[in-house]
């Protein structure tokens, strides 16, 4: 058992309202909506709409993206007064480096060091090389939820021992993208956003940033603002971007977050909305509150009146500010909204009230249907009693896999014979086993993953579908990002695709296997380069419990123009290449068969000395712990990947067959997750052929595969057959 509460020991927040909270708790008390006419860019007089930008000066460095720049500031001053960096940094972005790469592909640049800043892994990145965090840098991509899903994952990393420090929040940034994309669905209110109003006609775009550093202990550390009691996260598994008309999957998050909270919901003083201020949205949610709470619902508001729609920021903003709610004694107010909407039946705050909230509850809902939503309550609340639970193996009850060489069998066989799997297989050959119907509107990284997805369960027998999803995607739906902005640079900005806007979100792919797959679950995005779908791998380790389904996923598309910019190592590639890999799972601690377990995932600085990063338990009698190690070498980092190779070599005294998988899979950013399956169907095989040792055949029986990245972080993926009657050690 555990006493350790979850504090905010630090926060910082840069948004509409101010740098700071000074700034912030200013706003709040004496609420101006922040949203006026968009002056970033330049738009057509008929395309002018209110935006809510940061107008206070902040530092920026040249060349980094904005998004970036917003993130260092909150990041900064959450930090500020500690000496130790974070154990691990976890963030909710959407936009990354597009406000920088927009322009530069709107000037047809090509050069590819001008984009290296565009993956939205690369903010993450970012942080942990300006607060020196050497432990996970991790980067959710779930929409409109993404702030508030990153906490939730921080919070269990805390629970679970996997750090003792998380620095946790959003940011996003104002773009083009996003702006004629949320145009060209006709969600954007010329008169700006008002919420939870009777004449409430769409959203205004706003942006910012909002970090917050938590630490687990059994008592309040000095300073703490705040604590984060508890999370849940659900899938509506329904539309694109529609939510639930009866709010079934917020209803989900707000009940799992209550109940992980171990209060009641009567216990909560104030809810800070997801309050879009469109229709549908501000409906749903209120259906699901009036289910939730039948009468006597707590005070209710909507910021984003204040500070616009932030995106992938907005949860983590939002957060924040619930935070400053318990910690000032202060509801604020639903700035924007004049004449409340009845239907709604919300106990709606039109003015800030000075009064005490011991726990406040933030709600954030997005594209896909993912929902999330986190209780924050006072530092003066007795610390929880819990059982502490470890991350949970996957134990493997199907899989598949895509490469150039065809599906799962025909790119076993062909790696087993020592034939490289490499290549780019023809749409219609990825999707030749999906429903027309299913297919007809998406492009290519949908299309591998509904394919991947549903080739996985039928391996595991057909019968049970996942409850959650994880989805790992270094670069997400390129076709349709390369779409989107060539019709609207080509229109003179005039004309853009909404159904591209809708397909480009890295978690739209997830957000299709989750509606075929009927998941309402967890339904979780990473995306981090070269380590996407251990990052995915991760978070599915953290977010399970004991016997849930689940399906993990790594795709990524090569496209003949923006793999080029975008990824260094697809760009070196010989062949081009692309793919990915799926694994249906059951979580737990006490696997049986063929299980996975993240083992390690940590930066290496300077990009040598792998060896000390991997768990001294796992190094030792390696031996005998594995037949074999797969290891991934980025073309872009390959003399240092090599070099950190030797390096582990020669600490492990590992003296088994390393297998070079990228060779044989190709360079993009989620091969891991093909490696990965190529491991299971080698331990189930029980041997690795001499082809691919370059000795003998050797056998595993007994023995694992470790599956390793290399380059700017060491990952490691436990593989391995936990059979009664064989040997596991």
């Amino acid at each position: 058992m555990s006493s350790e509460g979850i504090f905010i020991t630090g926060l910082g927040i840069i948004s509409p309202l101010g740098r700071g909270l000074p700034s912030t708790i200013h706003a709040l008390k004496n609420p101006v909506s922040g949203i006026h006419s968009a002056d970033l860019f330049n738009v057509a007089v008929d395309q002018i709409m209110p935006v809510a930008d940061v107008t206070v000066p902040f530092p920026t460095e040249p060349g980094v993206p904005r998004t970036h720049a917003l993130a260092l500031v909150a990041a900064r001053d959450a930090m500020e007064g500690r000496k130790a960096p974070p154990d691990a940094i976890v963030i909710g972005v959407t936009t990354g480096g597009m406000p920088k790469s927009e322009q530069l592909l709107g000037s047809k640049i090509v050069s590819p060091q001008e984009y290296v800043y565009h993956g939205a892994g690369t903010v993450a990145t970012y942080l942990a090389e300006h607060v020196s965090c050497t432990g996970p840098a991790f980067t959710l991509s779930t929409a409109c939820s993404s702030g508030t899903a990153a906490i939730k994952i921080a919070l269990e990393m805390l629970r679970r021992g996997k750090a003792k420090s998380v620095l946790v929040g959003g940011a996003d940034a104002l773009c083009r993208f996003t702006y004629f994309g949320f145009f060209s669905l006709q969600l954007i209110d010329p008169k700006g956003a008002r919420p939870l109003d009777r004449d409430r006609a769409g959203i205004s775009l706003g942006e910012g940033a909002a970090m917050l550093l938590l630490e687990s202990a059994p008592t309040p550390p000095q300073g703490s603002i705040a604590q984060i009691l508890g999370g849940g996260i659900s899938c509506d598994a329904y539309h694109p971007t529609a939510p639930h008309p009866k709010g079934e999957g917020a209803l989900k998050a707000m009940q799992d977050a209550i109940a992980d909270a171990g209060i009641r919901a009567v216990d909560i003083g104030y809810i800070n909305l997801h309050g879009t201020a469109t229709l549908d949205n501000d409906a749903s949610e209120a259906t699901a509150l009036r289910t939730l709470y039948l009468d006597r619902i707590p005070s209710v508001s909507s910021t984003k009146g204040m500070t616009g729609h932030s995106l992938g920021a907005a949860g983590a903003v939002e957060c924040a500010i619930s935070a400053l709610s318990v910690s000032e004694e202060l509801i604020p107010a639903n700035t924007g909204c004049v004449n409340p909407d009845a239907s709604l039946g919300l106990p709606v705050v039109l003015k800030p009230e000075s009064r005490p909230v011991k726990i406040a509850l933030s709600n954030s809902f997005g594209f896909g249907g993912n929902n999330a939503a986190v209780v924050i309550g006072s530092v003066d609340l007795p610390v929880p009693v819990r059982q502490r639970t470890c991350p949970m193996s996957l134990q493997v009850t199907g899989l598949a896999c895509l490469t150039g060489s065809g599906g799962t069998d025909d790119s076993f066989q062909k790696f087993s014979q020592g034939v490289h799997v490499t290549g780019v297989l023809s749409d219609e050959e990825v999707s030749k086993d999906l429903p027309q119907r299913q297919v007809r509107r998406l492009k290519r990284t949908s299309r591998m993953a509904l394919a991947l997805a549903t080739a996985a369960r039928k391996d595991a027998g057909g019968s049970d579908c996942p409850s959650s999803v994880f989805f790992g995607t270094g670069w997400g739906p390129l076709t349709e990002t390369y779409d989107f902005l060539t019709k609207l640079f080509g229109s003179d900005m005039k004309f853009s695709s909404p159904t591209d806007f809708i397909n480009s979100v890295h978690n739209a792919p997830a957000g299709q296997v989750a509606m075929e797959l009927k998941a309402h679950g967890a339904n979780i995005t990473a995306t981090g380069g070269d380590y996407s779908f251990e990052q995915a791998l991760f978070i599915a380790s953290l977010l399970t419990s004991e016997k849930d389904n689940l399906l993990l996923l790594g795709a990524d598309e090569m496209h003949p123009e923006l793999s080029l910019l975008f990824d260094p190592s697809s760009a070196g590639d010989t062949t081009p290449s692309d793919g990915g890999g799926a694994i249906m799972a059951v979580a737990t601690d006490s696997p049986e068969g063929p299980a996975i377990t993240p083992v390690a995932y940590r930066m290496a600085p300077g990009n040598t000395g792998s060896a000390p990063m991997i768990d001294p338990g796992i190094i030792k009698d390696i031996d005998r712990r594995y037949g074999a190690l797969f290891v991934g070498i980025p073309l872009a980092y390959e003399v240092a990947a090599r070099a950190q190779v030797k390096s582990f070599l020669t600490y492990s005294k590992f003296s088994g067959p390393v297998v070079d998988y990228r060779k044989y899979t190709g360079q993009y950013a989620t091969s891991a997750a093909v490696a990965t399956v190529l491991a299971v169907k080698a331990i189930k095989r029980g041997s690795l052929p001499a082809i691919l040792t370059g000795k003998q055949e050797v056998s595993l029986s007994g023995k694992g595969i470790l599956v390793m990245g290399f380059g700017p972080y060491c990952t490691a993926i436990d593989v391995r057959n936990h059979n009664r009657g064989v040997h596991a050690p």
